[in-house]
This record gives C-alpha cells, sequence and structure tokens, in this order.
C-alpha cells in the first residue's frame, strides 16, 4: 500500500512499476502508454485502463498474474509481488527500507540485496564488483522476481545503518544548547475530554475546540479539514472522549491536521533538509529535547541534469518540472528511509520538516516554474512560502506534517543563505561580517546588526567536484591535504577514511593547486611548465596532465590526473569568488582592511588550509585571525528553525533586510574577474603576504 502521488490522504495499492508511483481508483491512467515498458504485461493500471475501468477482479483469471513470496532479512519481513515486478517494488511494498536515490533506474547502485534463494532476473550492471557479483550481490531495482525469494541486507549496509546514527550523536554535541525552548509548528496535544449529555450536547467538533482552548490553544482562527471531520466520530469515542489532537500553528491561523484515539505517548519527531544543487542533507531529530537520532547524506540525484542551477532550470524547461522534482524527492526519500532504519523509528512520527536550499532547488522540488529565475529581470515565483503539508510535497513521512520552507531574498540568493545567518548570528552583532558560503554558487553576505548586503557570483561546481576529471565530494576515497615535494614532485596525500584514493574533493584541489604553484610545476596562469618528461607529467590526448596518484596506488585501478583543463576551471571559480567580495564591498563603501570578521562556510571548507586558500586567490589576504569557519550552516540553520519559532520568525526579517546586488549585468564585476584569472591576482599589492614566493 502507498500514497496516491496525486491525493496523498488517499491510501492505494496500484503501483506503476515503471515511475515507481502510486494511484488511486480516480487515477488509474497510464503515464507513458505510447513507449516501452517492461512491466506492462503484469501492470494492474494497463489491464484496468484497457478494459474501461473494469477492476483486477474482473479480469479473466488467464491473466492473473502469479504471486511470488519475498522474504528480506534479516528482519524476516514476507510480503506477496507478481511475477516480474522488481525487488525494488517488493521491499517498498514490504516497507523494508531502501537507498533508492536514481528513483530506480539503475544509475546509482545503492540498493544492494544479497540474493539467498530463489530466482530473479538481474540485468547487468557495472555498478557491482566482480566480487559483489560472485557473493551474490545484486541490485533491487534491477532484479525482477520469477519465484520465491529470499534476500538479506549486505553487512556494509548494516554497518552504514549504525555509522548514520552515530553521526547523528556527533552532531547533536556540536548543536547542543542552540535552542533554548522548542516550540514546534505541528504539536500534539494529548486530552481527555468529557463525553456529551443532554445538558452539555454541543457537537464534537465544538467539544474538541473547546478542550483545545482549556490546554492554551489559540482557537479564534481555527480550520479543520473535511477528511478529519468525517473521522472525528469514530476517533472521539474509540478512547472514551481521550484523543490526541495534531494542530499546526502557521502565522495568522491554526489547523486541525489530524486527530487520533488515545492519549498519545509516542514521541514527535522532525526532519531538518538541506537542499544544495550538489548534495543533500537530512538530519532526524527528536523534538522533545532536539537531539539528532540520525544525520545522513547523499550526491543530489538532479546533478545528472546539469552541475548548476541553469542547467537545471534548462532541463525543467525540456522535460518538465515534475521530472526534477521527482529525482530531488527521490533522494531526500532515500534518505529519510536511511534515517528512519537507522534510528529504528516510525516514519508517521515526524510531524514537522524545514527545507533549505537555494531559490532553484526548493522551486524545483515543490514543482514551481523556475524558468523567470533566469531571464532579465530575474523574479523568482515565491521567495517567502506558507506552512505546506508534506503529503502535497511529496515528502514520505506522515502526510500531514507541517513543512517550513525557509525564505531568500532573491534568486540567486536564497533560504540557505538565510539558515546560514540564523546560525551563524552576525546580524545580531556589531562586527562588520564578510560572509561567504562556497559551495556550487558562491553567495556573499555583508553587514552587522544594522544593515546586510548580499550578491552571488556564479563560482561553479568546481569546487564540489563537477568539471574536474577526478573531482569528488568530500567523502570516503577523497584527497583532501597535498603537500608537494619540490625537488621530486612527489605528492604526500591525506585521504579521507584513511582508504585509497579514488578522487579529490575542493580542499584537496586548493592544496592542489597552491602546492604545484609553490613547487614550480605550473605558472601564475594556470599553464604547466615542468618538464613534459618527468615522470610526474604525461598527457591525456593533446592535454598536459599531473600525475597525483598512479594506478597502483589507487582504489580505482587507474592513474589520478590534474589537468591543464581542471587548473582552468579552479581559477575561474575562485576569480568569481574574489571578484565578488571585491565588487560588493565597493558598493558598500568598504574596502578588505574595514572587515573585522570574516565567515567561510560550506562542505568543502572543513579542511581549509587559509594559507593556501589565500595564496591561489580564493580568500583576501587578510590577518588569519580574521577567519572562522563554521562548516553546513544550512542545515544548521535549518535545524534551529525546526526546533524554533523565534528562529522561524527570524529567517523571514532576516531575508526582508537583505539588499540583493545583482552582479549579472554588472561591468565591474567583469573586470574584477578578469583580473583575478591569475595566481593568486594580477594585483599583486593585494596580496601583500605572496609577494616574491613564485
Amino acid at each position: 500500500m502507498g500514497k496516491c502521488i496525486n491525493h496523498p490522504d488517499r491510501e492505494t495499492s496500484f503501483m506503476c512499476m515503471k515511475h515507481n508511483i502510486y494511484l488511486c481508483e480516480e487515477c488509474l491512467k497510464c503515464r507513458d502508454p505510447e513507449i516501452h515498458c517492461k512491466f506492462r504485461s503484469s501492470c494492474p493500471i494497463w489491464f484496468m485502463e484497457k478494459r474501461g475501468g473494469k477492476g483486477i477482479d474482473e479480469v479473466p483469471s488467464a491473466e492473473k498474474k502469479i504471486e511470488y513470496k519475498i522474504l528480506f532479512k534479516p528482519d524476516n519481513k514476507e510480503i506477496s509481488i507478481p511475477e516480474g515486478a522488481t525487488l525494488l517494488d517488493a521491499a517498498l511494498a514490504a516497507d523494508v527500507p531502501l537507498n533508492a536515490s536514481c528513483n530506480g533506474k539503475g544509475s546509482c547502485g545503492k540498493c544492494k540485496l544479497v540474493l539467498e534463494s530463489g530466482s530473479g532476473k538481474s540485468a547487468d550492471t557495472p555498478l557491482l564488483t566482480r566480487e559483489e557479483k560472485a557473493n551474490n550481490y545484486v541490485l533491487a531495482c534491477q532484479t525482477t522476481v520469477h519465484s520465491d525469494i529470499t534476500v538479506s541486507i549486505p553487512e556494509e549496509t548494516l554497518a552504514k545503518k549504525l555509522k548514520i546514527a552515530g553521526m547523528g550523536k556527533e552532531v547533536t554535541a556540536r548543536m547542543q544548547g542552540l535552542v533554548q525552548e522548542i516550540s514546534p509548528m505541528l504539536q500534539n496535544i494529548s486530552l481527555e475530554l468529557t463525553p456529551p449529555t443532554l445538558d452539555d450536547s454541543i457537537s464534537d467538533l465544538d467539544r474538541l475546540t473547546r478542550g483545545l482552548s482549556k490546554s492554551g490553544c489559540d482557537v479564534s482562527r481555527m480550520s479543520i479539514d473535511l477528511k478529519v471531520m468525517r473521522e472525528l466520530a469514530v476517533a472521539m469515542r474509540d478512547e472514551n472522549w481521550k484523543v490526541t489532537a495534531s494542530v499546526t500553528r502557521k502565522s495568522c491561523s491554526t489547523e486541525i491536521v489530524r486527530v487520533v484515539p488515545g492519549n498519545g505517548q509516542e514521541r514527535s519527531l522532525g526532519l531538518a533538509v538541506d537542499i544544495g544543487t550538489t548534495s543533500i542533507v537530512v538530519y532526524l531529530v527528536d523534538m522533545a529535547d532536539g537531539s539528532i537520532l540520525a544525520a545522513t547524506s547523499a550526491h543530489n540525484r538532479q546533478a545528472a541534469c546539469g552541475d548548476d542551477v541553469i542547467n537545471r532550470i534548462v532541463c525543467a524547461e525540456k522535460d518538465g518540472v515534475k521530472k526534477l522534482s521527482r529525482m530531488g524527492l527521490a533522494t531526500i526519500n532515500g534518505l529519510i528511509n536511511e534515517a528512519i532504519d537507522s534510528a529504528d523509528v516510525k516514519r508517521d512520527r515526524i510531524d514537522n520538516v524545514v527545507l533549505s536550499g537555494n531559490t532553484t532547488m526548493l522551486h524545483l522540488l515543490l514543482q514551481i516554474e523556475p524558468r523567470n529565475i533566469r531571464r532579465e529581470p530575474y523574479i523568482p515565483s515565491v521567495s517567502a512560502f506558507p506552512i505546506l503539508k508534506a503529503g502535497n510535497v511529496g515528502l514520505k513521512v506522515n502526510p500531514g506534517a507541517a513543512v517550513f520552507v525557509m525564505p531568500g531574498p532573491a534568486s540567486y540568493v536564497g533560504g540557505d543563505i538565510v539558515a546560514g545567518l540564523i546560525y551563524t548570528g552576525f546580524h545580531r552583532e556589531a562586527p562588520m561580517t564578510l560572509f561567504i558560503d562556497v559551495g556550487t554558487n558562491g553567495e556573499i553576505v555583508l553587514g552587522n546588526k544594522d544593515w546586510l548586503m548580499t550578491a552571488s557570483c556564479s563560482a561553479g561546481p568546481a569546487f564540489e567536484g563537477g568539471g574536474v576529471r577526478w573531482g569528488m565530494r568530500a567523502e570516503e576515497g577523497a584527497i583532501e591535504k597535498i603537500v608537494i615535494d619540490p625537488k621530486t614532485f612527489i605528492p604526500s596525500l591525506s585521504v579521507v577514511g584513511d582508504s585509497l584514493p579514488r578522487g579529490i574533493c575542493g580542499s584537496g584541489m586548493i592544496d592542489l593547486i597552491s602546492e604545484m604553484l609553490k613547487a614550480g610545476i605550473i605558472q601564475q596562469n594556470g599553464k604547466f611548465k615542468a618538464d613534459a618528461s618527468h615522470p610526474r607529467m604525461t598527457h591525456d590526448g593533446d592535454e598536459k596532465a599531473y600525475i597525483l596518484a598512479f594506478a597502483n596506488e589507487t582504489s580505482v585501478d587507474k592513474d589520478i590526473l590534474f589537468m591543464e583543463s581542471d587548473i582552468d576551471n579552479i581559477i575561474r571559480s575562485k576569480g568569481a569568488v574574489y571578484a565578488g567580495f571585491k565588487v560588493l564591498l565597493n558598493q558598500a563603501g568598504f574596502d578588505f582592511s574595514m572587515v573585522e570578521q570574516m565567515i567561510i562556510t560550506g562542505g568543502f571548507g572543513q579542511y581549509l588550509d587559509l594559507d593556501k586558500a589565500v595564496s591561489i586567490g580564493l580568500l583576501p589576504d587578510i590577518d588569519r585571525d580574521k577567519f572562522t569557519y563554521l562548516g553546513n550552516s544550512s542545515i544548521a540553520g535549518a535545524y534551529m528553525a525546526l526546533l524554533s519559532e523565534k528562529y522561524r520568525n527570524e529567517a523571514l526579517e532576516i531575508s526582508n533586510r537583505m539588499t540583493y546586488i545583482d552582479f549579472s549585468s554588472n561591468n565591474q564585476f567583469m573586470d574584477e574577474f578578469t583580473s583575478a584569472l591569475f595566481l593568486p591576482h594580477t594585483n599583486m599589492e593585494d596580496f601583500p603576504s605572496m609577494k616574491g614566493k613564485f
């Protein structure tokens, strides 16, 4: 059973196995009738549509599909599924959490299972190693059912489950004390109401409203959904007038979204979600004390449609906003599955959600047309959102859960930056602060408690691995720190997870360019000047490259190379960021000497070497004591807003306070950008500590 994609309040057993969505009886229509579908022979939706709406029970028995039993270990969950369905379909039906962030297309490789008995037909895939195939590993989404089957969750997946829970404990320790008073959007209020009598004969709804008023709930502008009213009579009497009402507080009203029998004692849970262009992060939070039960992240599946927001918008114009929304939701819902599985909680206890992300990511997720974001005068459809319901968004939690979307001041400065300010708090203080969130987009904020200016410079995805041959996120196997011997050109590498390298992340790229510049491997224009015959130098086609790690030193059995085109991408990214600093300061009549503190956020900055970042011209050459790194401020701000009405209101206030400066048609920005396409800069007066070092 699942929720209809068009009517989230309706339970249905009809599932389109091609698109992995549920449809209720009213919506039973094939979405792609003209294209080949390998599931058609067993598709109940197809049968019912072709028979003019006749039910499955009315289809001749010869056309009915055989069903087989699928057993999932180690929890021993069993489900029956029609022949030809996939193991992923079976997992969804059995409520077995599998991360299928590619939405079952076989491109992410995360839904691994071990086939213990039975027969299934599996499509060949390069995402399983030879050893995994030899040990009967299969991808659930690529394996169809043709007998009774027993499968088990791989040991490494179970180990990851423990790691996800452990990450929650680590994050809780860092977040401790950020929120003093918890005030969620949706509250579960337990009531013990007086039964009706001839002397007290008000309606069930009036009795409920009276009870809520006595408990301190504002009922002056309260609404209730028709579905809840239909269920009210049974809910009120089932436990002798003991009920739990779920009430969502909005800016100008309250709404009863659910009434269930009994004085519910189960804990309420929340989700903080950071929807990045490259990565998505999810925190599962206990709303009683703010502890984080699980923390997990994954690559945003939308990256298949382009590395940056402009390409995502173009893709949405071509293929439709719904496609990108499904891809984003598939990633988020996969992470939700991981989180609830690791914490061993029920998804319907998730009552509160906060979404943080840039303006384009939020528009795409919510299926709001984003095309005008990239067209002059660059106006988003929505900047401040009302409280939404999770079922309408498509999140696999309690359908009535309250969803707060972080507001954003402009098309290219979004809710993730507002969340960052909530966490860093410099807008409440006097010191003049320069804030930068370095990711696919370099958003900058300048100001203090009296005023705020903001702008966005298109840094591109290079610092998060995009556009770089061996670039990757800062996950296991990523080279994060590098030191090069200036005589031999041999690098000393530090790798995330202390494993063999399989790529290089943003902090590693900054280290590498700085070290190559210092060792004389490259010139200040980014071109190689080392002897082409040197053992560390090679060619890939016509392009020169530096060998960062030889094949026998890696986990991918290939040389990890850094090309001239990779260097050029990094120089352009750092040039855009530095130009953004200069122009924004100039617009306010300031220079770097007047900046009292500089805050750096973004995932890649955790292991950032400040001196090396300055040496390539990414950061200004100012007193190093002025720099502070504060990690992923977007998810931290989302967490604070999840727990506190104070911070949700503050988010709206910050968004309204910011003055946005548009760089898209700013000639000064282009001049500064051109000047910054050098290591560290064409004007060495801006980098006094670097003089004479190259």
